[in-house]
């Protein structure tokens, strides 16, 4: 048997409903030299069935049913281990993959040995359909990380050599891709094809305060674990600062974003010694960050904007026109 180009990476929970859909937007791929393991996490539905029965009739297709739930982290982990492609596809249970992801993928990876990942515009389907236009250029989605995942998790295509050792964790569930896929870009390049090539379907699910905590605790941390690269330790008093440097963080108060303009200073100062970020997609990556986190401030007072027009002249100056004349009022007001 001809050993596979590519392992799709496919795990599965409760997904009957949908997983045919799935299942076959794989096997219809235009690219067909490939294997597509199936982690089944004992799964409560017919789900097996469903597997099962798409296994009889091609034999690209691996089951590994589990007799314990153990989440889809451990499940992409265990895939990455036994998957024999040179390169790794992820695919979600529910989602659609165009015909032509997987070719067109594997053509800017075999074309382009600098570029480790591959990912993809998308499109959420569902409760309302909206594309996903993430950032294309590999300095572009570098920075990007710096405030979200700028990577669709279901339309990664990436070199299994390039991960050399590293794996989700199930500490930062789930936001496991986010992670990763953040400490992998210190290693390799990032590419995003700009053309929806999956359809990521929505669930109309009510997500509970306690799961929103988990996610920002770990989106945060995540942040915090790049911000090292540029000299900055958890432990630092002025952390928020730095992270809010880069990651709007809305409802501030005039004190608090004096703190943010002064740690963003910092950071810049920082990359031009490290050289870890493009210094231009950088300073315009902050700058547009501050702005927001200037116009969506909690309160303002005419001291603040003395300050800002004053002692931060750069960055007033790049404010428009509609925007200052809004701050000067709301200052007035206080």
């Amino acid at each position: 048997m001809t050993t596979p180009e590519i392992s799709v990476i496919m795990p599965v929970y409760n997904a009957a409903d949908f997983l045919a859909e799935s299942i076959e937007s794989i096997l219809n791929q235009t690219f067909t030299n490939f294997e597509l393991i199936v982690l089944n996490d004992k799964s409560t539905d017919n789900s097996l069935d469903v597997i099962s029965k798409y296994q009889r009739s091609d034999s690209r297709i691996i089951i590994i049913n589990k007799d314990i739930n153990v989440g889809p982290a451990n499940l992409r982990n265990e895939g990455l281990k036994i998957a024999k492609g040179e390169f790794i596809a992820l695919m979600d249970a529910d989602d659609i993959a165009m015909p032509q992801r997987f070719e067109k993928q594997i053509n800017v990876l075999k074309s382009n040995p600098e570029i480790g990942l591959c990912g993809t515009w998308f499109t959420f389907f569902g409760s309302e359909t909206k594309l996903i236009k993430h950032s294309e250029k590999p300095e572009d989605i570098k920075i990007s990380f710096l405030h979200s995942c700028a990577i669709g998790n279901p339309t990664v295509m990436l070199r299994k050599q390039t991960l050399d050792g590293l794996q989700f964790e199930n500490e930062y569930v789930p936001v496991e891709d986010y992670d990763l896929w953040s400490r992998l870009l210190s290693k390799t390049s990032f590419y995003n094809i700009p053309e929806s090539l999956l359809n990521y379907r929505q669930h109309s699910n009510n997500i509970s305060k306690t799961k929103i905590d988990n996610v920002n605790r770990a989106v945060k941390k995540v942040k915090i674990n790049q911000l090292r690269r540029l000299g900055i330790e958890s432990s630092d008093p002025k952390i928020d600062s730095y992270v809010n440097a880069v990651s709007v963080k809305k409802r501030l108060f005039p004190d608090e974003i004096l703190e943010v303009i002064a740690a963003s200073k910092h950071l810049i100062e920082q990359n031009k010694k490290l050289h870890i970020y493009n210094q231009e997609l950088l300073e315009k990556h902050i700058e547009k960050t501050l702005i927001r986190t200037i116009r969506n401030a909690a309160k303002y007072n005419l001291a603040f904007y003395k300050q800002l027009q004053k002692n931060e002249k750069v960055l007033f100056r790049k404010i428009n026109i509609l925007d200052k004349t809004i701050l000067f009022f709301k200052s007035l007001i206080g």
